[in-house]
């Protein structure tokens, strides 16, 4: 009888879910942004507005895990992929701001091309996390992991070679910092969806 009253499970699929669908609506904000300049308060508003709304999500996952004594899986990879996964918004809001705070005036298309290449790491991720309650889905999930690894290896490329032209071209020392800043916290954000990759391959690999 004791076992029928302990909250299990949870609603953990739901809300890994709802996070992922703001994930990327935050990065095609980011990629709007970078598209049209005219734009950019309302988009820096939007992108605040989206990682706020994730914020309450990662808050009530975590409140869930804390309340619930059977869970679907590991509690630490719950605890681990939902913040993770909270890093990709944080660092697309940062993104934003800092474009916003250091007055840029026009976007290079590197930066344009890693704020593309964000929103397609979260688009995959998005993908493997709707999988992610049935592990007879595993092997479609690993592939999808292996894709944001390759989307992430093509970021690290871009921001090389953005780096070096920035370095060899830009005359003006300030637009060099900020331009440097911006493809580094774009870098970072496929960074953050390599990481929730990996973590999805270990939940595979203990519960498949």
């Amino acid at each position: 009888m004791f076992a029928r009253l302990m909250p299990t499970e949870g609603k953990f699929f739901e809300l890994f879910n709802q996070h992922a669908e703001l994930c990327v609506k935050g990065a095609k904000e980011m990629v709007a942004l970078m598209t049209n300049f005219d734009d950019l308060e309302i988009r820096v508003h939007a992108i605040e507005g989206i990682e706020k709304q994730a914020d309450k999500i990662t808050y009530a996952a975590i409140d869930m895990l804390h309340k619930t004594f059977i869970t679907p899986i590991d509690r630490d990879d719950i605890h681990k992929l939902i913040t993770r996964m909270d890093d990709i918004l944080d660092l697309l809001e940062d993104a934003a701001q800092t474009i916003s705070l250091y007055d840029i005036k026009a976007i290079t298309p590197e930066a344009k091309r890693l704020a593309e290449l964000c929103l397609a790491c979260a688009e995959k991720v998005k993908s493997a996390v709707a999988l992610l309650h049935n592990m007879d889905n595993s092997t479609k999930i690993l592939e999808i992991c292996a894709e944001i690894d390759r989307l992430e290896s093509d970021a690290d490329h871009v921001m090389r070679a953005a780096m070096s032209k920035l370095f060899r071209d830009e005359p003006d020392v300030r637009t060099l910092i900020k331009l440097k800043a911006i493809y580094e916290i774009l870098e970072t954000v496929t960074d953050r969806c390599e990481d929730v990759a990996n973590i999805i391959e270990g939940i595979i690999v203990e519960n498949a």
